[in-house]
C-alpha cells in the first residue's frame, strides 16, 4: 500500500469516527445536521475511479447507517455521490484541464472553484437523505429547509477545515 493510500485508509476511519462520535448529537434547531463524512469522498483525488468512490461511499455510508440507525439511508445518499462526482467534475473542468495527481481542495484551485465543486453535490446527499427519510414528497418543505440548513451548517464545517488543516500536495 503506498502512502498516499494509507493516508486514505486513515481518513476514511477519522470521517466516520467524527460523524459518528461528535456530530451525531451536534443538531441546530432540530433542523440543521452536520454530514462532514460526505467530505471524504468529494476530497479523493481527481482521477479516482467512479467504480472505487461508490464503494467507499456505500461503506463509509454504511458505517454511519450503523450508528444513526438508518437503515441505509446515509449508504444511497453517498453512493449517489460518488456516482455524480466524476460527471460533476467533466461539467466545471477548467479551460486547462485539471493537472495529474491533482486533489480537489481550496488550496489547489481556490475557494470559488472548491464551492462551485461542493455544494451541489452535498446538496443532493442532504436533499436525497431528506427526501427518502420522509418517504417522498408530503414533507417536501421541511426535506427542504433540512437540506438547507444542513447545507450551510455542513459547507461552513468543511471550508472552515480546508483552512485549518494544513493541505498535502499529491506528488
Amino acid at each position: 500500500m503506498t502512502r498516499e493510500g494509507i493516508i486514505q485508509f486513515i481518513s476514511f476511519f477519522l470521517y466516520a469516527i467524527v460523524q459518528v462520535l461528535l456530530l451525531k448529537n451536534l443538531v441546530f434547531f432540530n433542523t440543521g445536521f452536520c454530514f462532514l463524512y460526505v467530505a471524504f469522498i468529494l476530497l479523493l483525488p481527481i482521477e479516482t475511479n467512479p467504480m472505487l468512490l461508490m464503494f467507499l461511499g456505500f461503506a463509509i455510508g454504511f458505517i454511519v447507517d450503523i450508528f444513526y440507525n438508518s437503515l441505509g439511508l446515509h449508504a444511497l445518499s453517498m453512493v449517489l455521490v460518488g456516482y455524480l462526482r466524476n460527471y460533476w467534475l467533466g461539467v466545471i473542468t477548467p479551460q486547462g484541464g485539471y493537472d495529474a495527481g491533482n486533489l480537489p481542495n481550496v488550496k489547489s484551485h481556490g475557494l470559488q472553484w472548491f464551492l462551485v465543486y461542493t455544494m451541489p453535490l452535498i446538496f443532493v446527499h442532504h436533499l436525497t437523505l431528506f427526501l427518502v427519510e420522509s418517504a417522498g414528497f408530503g414533507l417536501f418543505w421541511y426535506s427542504m429547509l433540512k437540506t438547507i440548513a444542513s447545507l450551510s451548517f455542513t459547507m461552513t464545517l468543511i471550508v472552515v477545515l480546508q483552512y485549518l488543516v494544513p493541505q498535502r500536495k499529491r506528488i
